[in-house]
């Protein structure tokens, strides 16, 4: 008897988490999907009304779903490839000693101290077309002046560079921990064999910093898939929707049309995309970490 109550005493101590993540997660998920299957505008006067998978039909088949969801990996990839390339060069910089190396890092840490929105209330006066600082250094150097945030071909590009300014030290961040926990014996070992600096970089460094920075990657993938505070305070999805990724498109549907329903449709269709990216890049991580054990 004594041996039966032991063995249920994993759950009554798990119990709490397990309601816990059932009212935090899985309520609002599957609330969110209720709402999906019915046309809702949020009015008192027009009860909900059921369409079944009608908002998903209707989402899959309309031009602007595919042009945001297109604009958010654009926006997403193109960034993590930056910040990740940046990030790494940064932290393999920081291992070394050099004078001031605690205030250049200080400095570099600092975009992300500030909040999203006043980060992109800042960029909005730079992009400034008349007096703002990006195009009044193009002047000096005799290049003609850009509209940065009022083309639709440029406005993109100039969203991934705010991103890569503001998240490139996270990704370094990251890194220069997995720097310090490098074994010392590979170097050792290198050093007896005679290997230069850039084969200790390329054969012993950046492989057995392999999972680290694929987990900085995973963290900055999900946050870049949620970014919505830098782009809406700048563009607000403009021009003519050159901007509006997925976040902006369900903000605009439930907030500004009044279309809950579709809103939620596309909602769980994000989330379906951005869990399928996780589990891919957790696949990749694990295999590289029993890789390099």
């Amino acid at each position: 008897m004594v041996n039966w109550l032991d063995r249920q005493l994993k759950w009554v101590f798990t119990l709490p988490a397990v309601l816990f993540v059932l009212l935090m997660i899985a309520f609002p998920i599957a609330y969110t999907g209720r709402i999906s299957l019915y046309e809702w505008s949020m009015s008192a006067i027009s009860p909900p009304k059921w369409v079944g998978l009608g908002n998903y039909i209707e989402l899959l088949r309309g031009e602007r779903f595919w042009n945001s969801l297109r604009l958010t990996f654009y926006h997403s990839s193109v960034s993590i490839v930056l910040e990740t390339v940046l990030g790494v060069a940064a932290a393999l910089l920081f291992s070394r000693s050099f004078a001031g190396k605690k205030l250049v890092k200080a400095v570099m840490m600092l975009p992300m101290v500030a909040t999203p929105v006043s980060i992109g209330l800042v960029w909005l006066l730079i992009y400034e077309p008349s007096i703002g600082l990006a195009n009044q250094l193009l002047r000096r150097i005799g290049l003609p002046p850009q509209e940065w945030l009022g083309s639709v071909h440029q406005v993109m590009p100039s969203l991934i560079l705010i991103d890569v300014w503001e998240w490139t030290p996270m990704i370094a961040l990251v890194v220069i921990a997995g720097i310090a926990g490098l074994p010392a014996e590979p170097y050792e070992s290198a050093a007896v064999d005679g290997a230069t600096p850039f084969q200790r970089l390329t054969r012993i460094t950046l492989p057995l910093l392999m999972p680290t920075i694929v987990t900085a990657v995973t963290l900055r993938v999900i946050d870049l898939l949620k970014t919505f505070d830098t782009i809406y305070a700048t563009t607000q999805g403009g021009p003519n929707f050159a901007s509006q990724t997925l976040n902006l498109m369900i903000f605009d549907l439930a907030f500004q049309n009044f279309k809950l329903g579709a809103a939620s449709a596309l909602l769980l269709v994000f989330f379906a995309v951005i869990l399928l990216l996780i589990v891919l890049l957790t696949a990749i991580r694990n295999k590289l970490g029993g890789r390099f054990e």
